[in-house]
């Protein structure tokens, strides 16, 4: 029998934790652009998800650094350039990232058609 609602938070879920870990405005576009690419410089990542300014990308970038999800590596420190790469465990969420654009294609392939036809 499932527990009662009132006796637990979503928080207290599988679901909960994977979206602390993957929720917010820009951390699938990180994991996607990071899953894609391999491995990204802030800079190429920056203007490839074009709607975020450096100061939120740094910010998410550390948080998912303390959260294992990306590795930070500096290259050079004078000019300082740094990249960026998944952890192994966030590539265990790669083939959900898959899923979730597979979807996305089919999906957005059928909107394109219906507009197509009005």
């Amino acid at each position: 029998m499932k527990e009662k609602i009132r006796n637990t938070t979503i928080k207290d879920t599988g679901f909960g934790y994977a979206l602390k870990l993957i929720g917010g405005n820009f951390r699938l576009p990180i994991l996607y652009t990071l899953m894609e690419y391999e491995c990204v410089r802030f800079n190429e990542m920056r203007r490839y998800i074009e709607d975020i300014s450096s100061r939120s990308l740094t910010m998410c970038l550390r948080e998912m650094e303390e959260d294992g999800l990306v590795i930070r590596n500096e290259v050079s420190h004078f000019p300082l350039c740094v990249e960026y790469t998944l952890t192994d465990y966030a590539k265990t969420l790669c083939s959900i990232l898959d899923e979730i654009t597979e979807w996305g294609d089919r999906n957005r392939k059928d909107t394109d058609k219906e507009n197509e036809s009005i």
